[in-house]
This record gives C-alpha cells, structure tokens and sequence, in this order.
C-alpha cells in the first residue's frame, strides 16, 4: 500500500503550483475523486486483519484531512489572488477630476412656449392641439380663404401625395395653427348645441407649421401660436388689453410700447399688426413686429356654425421662434434647428 502521508505531500505540493482554479478541481478528482489515490486506498483495506484496518484507516484519514486543508486554502488563495487583480484593475486615481454627469434643459423654443401658456393659462386660457396634416377646409376654406383667395399664395406650403403619386390638393401640413381653432369651435358647437347660450371659447393653439421658406429669419418647419376668444360681449379693447398685458410680462418690461397697425388677414376684420418698441440693448430703438390679430370674421364664424350676429371675438397669431430670438439675442433662426451643442448648451 502507498504511504498515505506520502500522498498528502504529493496532493499539497500539487495544489501549490497550480494558479488555475479549473487546474486546481482536476488536481483534487486525482486524490480525492471516485478513482483518486485516496479513494483507492480505502478500496483495497479488505485485504487486511482488523489490527491493520484500525491502523491503515487512520493513517488514510489523516491523509485525506491534510489533502482537505491544503485544497481549502489553495482555493482561498486563488480567490484572494483574483480579487486583488480585479481591484487593482477597476482602481480609482481619486486625484483625478470627477466625471460628472451630462446636464440637459429644455431648448430655448420650448422654454418660450412654454412661458406663452403659463402666461395664457393664468388669464383663463385653455391650450388646444391638433393635427399638423390637415384638411384643407380647415387650414384655408373655414378660414375665409376660398381655393381662388390671393391670400394663399403666401401659404406656400407642402402638399402630401396621393396614391397615384400626384399632389393632393386637399391634404397638407397645415400652414398656420388656425385650424386647431376651427376644430375647437366645430366641437364647442356640437358640444353645447342644446344650450341657449353657448359658454365662452378663450384657447391658445401652439404648435408646429409648416412652408417653403429658409431664409436666417425663415424656416420650412417653424412654431406659431395663435390665440382665439369668443363670447357675446368681447371687443377689440379687450384684444389690445390682453395682448399688450401679455407682451410686458413676457419681455418683463411694464414700460414697454405696444401699438396697433391697420393691416389684413382674410380671417379677421378689423385687423392689425403689432408691433413693440424696445428701449434697450441691441435692438433699442427700434419697433418690430411682434404678432398679427383681428376681430374674427363673420364667415369664420359662419363656416363653424356660430352666429356673428350674437357671438364675436378676437383672434391673434405670434410666432414663438421670433419671441425667442428678441428674448435671448439670437439673429439667425436656423440655429434652433441646427443641433448644435454649442449653442444648445447655452441655454442649460
């Protein structure tokens, strides 16, 4: 019979040399495996009195437990050994600057728009959506612009393909957000038809439009929003109240000039544009056109089925992409659209 304490030298010095903890399970199935030497040894005891079973077994047992001891600490070994590998890997220099995460905001667009509805909204408006592919009832007919209105020439805009790949002249990405007003006033009608009198429309319609124009102050894709109020008692004192109150608290300037250009729109009579005049900065001096509004047109309010002869109203237009570039100084509107960190960044 081998010495077992021969075997338990072997098996410790074995372990040892390993430093593959896969090396280290096979080394073990060769002393303490289902064929290992050890396990022969206990296997081939029956040859023996019961004087030398006593002897031969606890020499074989003190065998195993020191082949036990040495595998339990090699394999502790190892483990440690791959610890202190895998931290000095992943080790930190905390000298080193930290990381720091990316900061992101709003764009300056949206931060605008959403300064116009806060403004609307404590005054009693509520704001309205719609779809920008339009019919073009809503976008140019309901709007009192028939299809041979000059007025829409200067709504050059996209048109969507039929099936037969040709331009569907009754389908396109609407050109302003005056239709989300037609729809409002379509569902406020049929919503309190049964009524005797029907309860005030007071919206905000912001969103994108959509023409062919690119220029640095002109864009295909820009926003707009436009304004509507409509009751048996509002006059155009009410629209000059409403829209000079909003231009102060937007620009924060109580003393800032507003006034009131005759002008037309197919949609509202009276019309006017208007214009503000700024008293500082770069632009002081000067008066810019700010916005466009009007009465509501009584065909407007005829083609929505609403009585002009009871009901009136003003409505107004603004573009959100101006009012940002006079707010933040910005001379080139093709920057907002641009994606340029560089720029975006700035307003974080």
């Amino acid at each position: 019979m081998q010495n077992p304490e021969h075997i338990a030298q072997d098996a410790a010095a074995a372990f040892a040399a390993t430093n593959d903890p896969d090396a280290l399970e096979q080394i073990k199935a060769r002393y303490l495996g289902k064929s290992g030497q050890i396990t022969e040894l206990l296997k081939g005891m029956n040859r023996f009195s019961p004087e030398e079973k006593k002897l031969a077994g606890a020499a074989i047992n003190r065998a195993k437990a020191v082949i036990e001891a040495a595998l339990a600490a090699r394999r502790e070994a190892l483990r440690q050994q791959a610890l202190e590998a895998r931290l000095a890997e992943e080790s930190l220099d905390v000298t080193l600057p930290g990381r720091g995460e990316i900061r992101g905001g709003p764009h300056p667009v949206t931060r605008t728009l959403e300064r116009i509805e806060a403004l609307f909204r404590s005054i009693g408006f509520e704001v309205a959506d719609g779809p920008e592919i339009e019919a073009d009832f809503q976008n140019f007919t309901a709007l009192n612009m028939p299809e041979d209105h000059p007025a829409r020439s200067m709504h050059d805009t996209f048109f969507l393909l039929d099936e037969n790949g040709k331009p569907a002249r009754d389908i396109l990405l609407r050109t302003h957000t005056s239709p989300i007003q037609v729809r409002y006033m379509q569902a406020h009608v049929a919503r309190y038809v049964h009524l005797d009198a029907m309860p005030e429309i007071r919206i905000i319609a912001p969103g994108r439009v959509y023409r062919v124009d690119s220029d640095a102050t002109h864009s295909p894709m820009f926003h707009q929003v436009e304004g509507l109020w409509i009751g048996e008692d509002v006059s155009f004192a009410d629209l000059k109240g409403v829209l000079a109150d909003f231009l102060r608290r937007f620009f924060e300037n109580e003393d800032l000039e507003v006034r009131f250009r005759p002008s037309f729109f197919p949609f509202t009579e009276p019309s006017a544009e208007i214009d503000a005049a700024f008293m500082s900065g770069a632009l002081k001096g000067r008066w810019l056109e700010i916005a466009g509004c009007g009465m509501v047109h009584p065909n407007v309010l005829r083609h929505v089925g609403i009585d002009p002869e009871r009901y009136l109203g003003f409505a107004f237009g603004m573009g959100p992409d101006r009012l940002t570039m006079l707010r933040y100084g910005i001379n080139d509107l093709r920057l907002f659209f641009d994606g340029d960190l560089r720029f975006l960044r700035q307003f974080v």
